[in-house]
Protein backbone atom coordinates (compact mmCIF):
# COMPACT_ATOMS: atom_id res chain seq x y z
CA UNK A 1 0.00 0.00 0.00
CA UNK A 2 2.73 2.36 0.95
CA UNK A 3 5.11 1.81 -2.46
CA UNK A 4 1.60 2.29 -4.42
CA UNK A 5 1.20 5.47 -2.43
CA UNK A 6 4.89 6.55 -3.75
CA UNK A 7 4.45 5.44 -7.22
CA UNK A 8 1.11 7.45 -7.19
CA UNK A 9 2.86 10.55 -5.45
CA UNK A 10 5.64 9.99 -7.81
CA UNK A 11 3.66 10.01 -11.05
CA UNK A 12 1.68 13.04 -9.95
CA UNK A 13 5.01 15.21 -9.86
CA UNK A 14 5.87 14.07 -13.38
CA UNK A 15 2.94 14.77 -15.08
CA UNK A 16 3.08 18.36 -13.24
CA UNK A 17 6.97 18.49 -13.90
CA UNK A 18 5.85 17.08 -17.68
CA UNK A 19 3.10 20.53 -18.22
CA UNK A 20 4.41 23.09 -16.22
CA UNK A 21 5.79 25.85 -18.23
CA UNK A 22 9.75 25.98 -17.92
CA UNK A 23 11.27 29.19 -16.13
CA UNK A 24 13.30 29.80 -19.19
CA UNK A 25 10.30 30.34 -21.38
CA UNK A 26 8.90 33.99 -22.56
CA UNK A 27 6.27 35.70 -20.03
CA UNK A 28 3.42 35.59 -21.75
CA UNK A 29 1.75 38.87 -21.86
CA UNK A 30 -1.90 39.59 -21.49
CA UNK A 31 -4.33 42.74 -21.61
CA UNK A 32 -3.93 44.72 -18.17
CA UNK A 33 -7.11 44.77 -16.11
CA UNK A 34 -6.34 48.06 -14.82
CA UNK A 35 -5.35 50.85 -16.55
CA UNK A 36 -2.23 53.03 -16.26
CA UNK A 37 -4.08 56.06 -17.46
CA UNK A 38 -6.26 55.33 -14.16
CA UNK A 39 -3.35 56.48 -11.97
CA UNK A 40 -2.30 59.13 -10.96
CA UNK A 41 0.58 60.72 -8.09
CA UNK A 42 1.56 63.73 -6.89
CA UNK A 43 4.26 66.06 -8.40
CA UNK A 44 7.43 66.97 -6.42
CA UNK A 45 5.82 70.69 -6.74
CA UNK A 46 2.45 68.72 -4.38
CA UNK A 47 0.36 69.29 -7.87
CA UNK A 48 -1.90 65.91 -8.47
CA UNK A 49 -0.88 64.79 -11.87
CA UNK A 50 -3.45 62.34 -13.57
CA UNK A 51 -1.34 59.85 -15.67
CA UNK A 52 -4.24 59.93 -18.73
CA UNK A 53 -2.35 62.81 -19.92
CA UNK A 54 0.80 60.93 -21.31
CA UNK A 55 -2.33 58.64 -23.23
CA UNK A 56 -0.77 58.36 -26.73
CA UNK A 57 2.75 58.65 -25.61
CA UNK A 58 5.75 55.98 -24.52
CA UNK A 59 6.55 56.84 -20.55
CA UNK A 60 9.63 55.30 -18.69
CA UNK A 61 8.95 54.94 -15.10
CA UNK A 62 12.37 55.29 -12.81
CA UNK A 63 12.55 54.99 -9.21
CA UNK A 64 15.45 57.69 -8.65
CA UNK A 65 17.77 58.28 -5.29
CA UNK A 66 20.28 61.45 -4.48
CA UNK A 67 22.76 59.43 -2.55
CA UNK A 68 22.92 56.16 -5.12
CA UNK A 69 25.86 54.69 -6.73
CA UNK A 70 23.55 54.67 -9.72
CA UNK A 71 22.85 58.58 -9.26
CA UNK A 72 24.72 59.59 -11.87
CA UNK A 73 21.89 58.30 -14.01
CA UNK A 74 20.03 61.00 -13.91
CA UNK A 75 22.10 62.75 -16.53
CA UNK A 76 21.47 59.78 -19.11
CA UNK A 77 17.24 59.99 -18.10
CA UNK A 78 18.10 63.91 -19.00
CA UNK A 79 19.90 63.44 -22.01
CA UNK A 80 16.91 60.64 -23.06
CA UNK A 81 13.95 63.36 -21.89
CA UNK A 82 15.89 66.31 -24.13
CA UNK A 83 16.70 63.95 -27.53
CA UNK A 84 13.45 61.65 -27.13
CA UNK A 85 11.27 63.95 -25.80
CA UNK A 86 8.69 63.85 -28.70
CA UNK A 87 8.70 59.82 -28.34
CA UNK A 88 8.74 59.32 -24.47
CA UNK A 89 8.06 60.99 -21.39
CA UNK A 90 10.17 60.37 -18.33
CA UNK A 91 8.44 60.08 -14.99
CA UNK A 92 11.39 60.03 -11.92
CA UNK A 93 10.08 58.66 -8.16
CA UNK A 94 12.00 59.14 -5.43
CA UNK A 95 12.26 56.28 -2.66
CA UNK A 96 14.22 55.74 0.01
CA UNK A 97 13.89 52.14 -0.06
CA UNK A 98 17.60 51.00 -0.86
CA UNK A 99 19.76 51.52 1.97
CA UNK A 100 18.00 55.39 3.32
CA UNK A 101 19.43 56.73 0.10
CA UNK A 102 16.80 59.49 -0.88
CA UNK A 103 16.58 60.76 3.01
CA UNK A 104 15.67 64.37 1.59
CA UNK A 105 12.57 66.05 1.50
CA UNK A 106 10.79 67.11 -1.71
CA UNK A 107 12.07 70.23 -2.49
CA UNK A 108 15.69 69.52 -1.28
CA UNK A 109 15.35 66.23 -3.62
CA UNK A 110 14.44 68.88 -6.81
CA UNK A 111 16.90 71.46 -6.07
CA UNK A 112 19.48 68.24 -5.78
CA UNK A 113 18.32 67.30 -9.53
CA UNK A 114 18.26 70.47 -10.97
CA UNK A 115 21.93 72.09 -9.30
CA UNK A 116 23.69 69.02 -10.24
CA UNK A 117 21.96 67.09 -13.74
CA UNK A 118 20.08 69.90 -14.98
CA UNK A 119 16.94 67.64 -14.73
CA UNK A 120 13.64 69.05 -16.22
CA UNK A 121 11.80 65.90 -16.78
CA UNK A 122 8.83 64.99 -14.49
CA UNK A 123 9.44 64.11 -10.97
CA UNK A 124 7.24 63.51 -8.54
CA UNK A 125 6.79 63.22 -4.37
CA UNK A 126 9.28 60.59 -2.87
CA UNK A 127 7.12 57.44 -2.44
CA UNK A 128 7.60 53.78 -1.45
CA UNK A 129 8.28 50.82 -4.23
CA UNK A 130 7.65 48.67 -2.22
CA UNK A 131 6.13 46.78 1.12
CA UNK A 132 2.87 48.01 2.94
CA UNK A 133 2.51 51.56 1.69
CA UNK A 134 3.98 50.74 -1.87
CA UNK A 135 2.69 52.98 -4.42
CA UNK A 136 -0.18 52.67 -6.28
CA UNK A 137 1.73 53.24 -9.81
CA UNK A 138 4.47 50.73 -8.14
CA UNK A 139 1.20 48.27 -7.29
CA UNK A 140 0.75 48.35 -11.05
CA UNK A 141 3.71 47.99 -12.38
CA UNK A 142 4.54 45.33 -10.24
CA UNK A 143 1.50 43.32 -10.15
CA UNK A 144 0.71 41.41 -13.15
CA UNK A 145 -3.62 41.11 -11.84
CA UNK A 146 -3.44 44.68 -12.94
CA UNK A 147 -0.30 45.01 -15.85
CA UNK A 148 -1.08 41.83 -17.40
CA UNK A 149 1.96 40.13 -17.47
CA UNK A 150 5.03 41.61 -14.50
CA UNK A 151 5.83 40.82 -11.36
CA UNK A 152 9.33 42.21 -11.04
CA UNK A 153 9.81 44.78 -8.33
CA UNK A 154 12.47 47.34 -8.19
CA UNK A 155 15.70 45.44 -6.86
CA UNK A 156 17.33 48.91 -6.51
CA UNK A 157 17.14 52.31 -7.13
CA UNK A 158 17.08 53.27 -11.03
CA UNK A 159 15.14 49.84 -12.30
CA UNK A 160 13.49 51.44 -15.01
CA UNK A 161 9.69 50.26 -16.78
CA UNK A 162 8.45 51.41 -19.90
CA UNK A 163 4.79 51.59 -20.88
CA UNK A 164 3.64 52.06 -24.94
CA UNK A 165 1.34 54.63 -26.30
CA UNK A 166 -2.12 52.34 -25.55
CA UNK A 167 -1.03 52.10 -21.51
CA UNK A 168 0.47 48.63 -21.73
CA UNK A 169 3.83 48.00 -19.81
CA UNK A 170 6.27 46.32 -22.16
CA UNK A 171 9.43 46.28 -20.51
CA UNK A 172 11.74 46.20 -17.28
CA UNK A 173 15.18 47.61 -17.07
CA UNK A 174 17.45 46.53 -14.06
CA UNK A 175 19.48 49.34 -12.58
CA UNK A 176 22.77 48.63 -14.58
CA UNK A 177 20.79 49.58 -17.72
CA UNK A 178 21.59 52.84 -18.92
CA UNK A 179 18.70 55.49 -19.89
CA UNK A 180 20.78 55.94 -23.16
CA UNK A 181 21.81 52.31 -23.74
CA UNK A 182 20.07 50.45 -26.84
CA UNK A 183 17.93 48.59 -24.79
CA UNK A 184 15.97 51.37 -24.09
CA UNK A 185 16.36 53.76 -27.08
CA UNK A 186 15.50 50.34 -29.81
CA UNK A 187 12.47 50.37 -27.76
CA UNK A 188 11.45 54.52 -28.48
Amino acid sequence: MLLISILTIGIIFLLIGLTAKKSNEPVEKTKAIASFYDLNATSIDGEKINFNQYRGKKVLIVNTASSCGYTYQYEGLQKLHDLYGESVVVLGFPANDFLYQERGSDSEIADFCEKNYGVTFQMFSKITTKGRNQSPVYTWLTNKDFNGWNEKKPTWNFCKYLVNEEGDLVAFFDKTVKPLSTEITSQL
